[in-house]
């Protein structure tokens, strides 16, 4: 089995421990959400019926999303699942493309930054975590932005910020994720996760608040949540970075680019 199996299998068994349900396409599933959590996708499916996938399948998928009142989103990779791009642009949407990244084993690791630690299910920092990227996501990039600490202030008064540290909490609790921040007098300054599976981590939502960019932060959170998933007996860790010049920094930790991961989802 190559490392890009290991990452469909990761891939396909993520939503279903998250509260998925499965529906089947044929060479696509459609992972539906139930109850709280995150919103999933389509993506192809494993070890799924040989052959290019069409546009007829794809607004099939759609078509079902459309009715579910869910998001009209697909993620995959390039180089497993090549046919697929051609198919969603056809059907309509945008498709977006991010270097995957898998950390080399040889890789050593930066010194553990001093402003970084990690939460608990309960930690009373945990609401600001999850709006730090919520913040971050809005002004994609590395460059220095306006969003700084009076921002997160507002934002973690949102009731939808609450939600997200709920689910975010409760998959603490159960081991589904694990979270670290970077922190400077009580205010967090850069936030993100990963979520293992097996033997496999994903390092997910690295976001720095954009007014606090270019000080190293994103570094120091990435290479604490590697320490840890590798103590915790993960054997391969990988992410999808924003761009290349993300993707820079991630190399600075000891990612490789591997392979081209892929989200199709309606034209903004």
């Amino acid at each position: 089995m190559t490392l890009l199996d290991d990452l469909e299998r990761y891939y396909d068994t993520v939503p279903r421990v998250g509260g998925a349900r499965a529906e089947d396409f044929g060479p696509l599933t459609l992972f539906v959400q139930e109850g709280e959590g995150w919103p999933y996708y389509a993506r192809p499916t494993l070890d799924g019926p040989a052959g290019d996938v069409t546009v007829a399948e794809v607004n099939r998928v759609l078509e079902r999303q459309r009715e579910l009142n869910v998001p009209q989103a697909f993620e995959w990779v390039a180089e497993t699942t090549p046919s697929l791009r051609a198919a969603v642009e056809a059907a309509g949407l945008h498709v977006h493309a991010h270097p995957l990244m898998v950390l080399d084993p040889a890789a050593e690791l930066p010194a553990p930054h001093p402003e970084v630690r990690h939460l608990g299910a309960e930690d009373p920092l945990l609401l600001q975590a999850v709006a730090v990227p919520m913040l971050a996501f809005a002004a994609p990039g590395t460059a220095l932005g306006e969003a700084g600490p009076a921002e997160l202030e507002t934002t973690v008064t949102d009731p939808s910020t609450e939600s997200r540290r709920a689910h975010v909490s409760t998959m603490l609790a159960s081991g589904r994720t694990a979270a670290a921040v970077a922190v400077r007098d009580g205010v967090v300054l850069c936030s993100g996760q990963y979520n293992p599976v097996g033997d496999v981590a994903e390092v997910v939502a690295v976001g720095t608040l954009p007014a606090a960019r270019r000080q190293g932060l994103a570094l120091g959170v990435t290479a604490a949540l590697v320490a840890d998933a590798l103590a915790s007996g993960a054997k391969t860790v990988f992410l999808s970075a924003g761009d290349e010049d993300v993707a820079r920094i991630y190399g600075r930790v000891g990612f490789r680019r591997v392979a081209t991961a892929l989200i199709a989802e309606p034209a903004q």
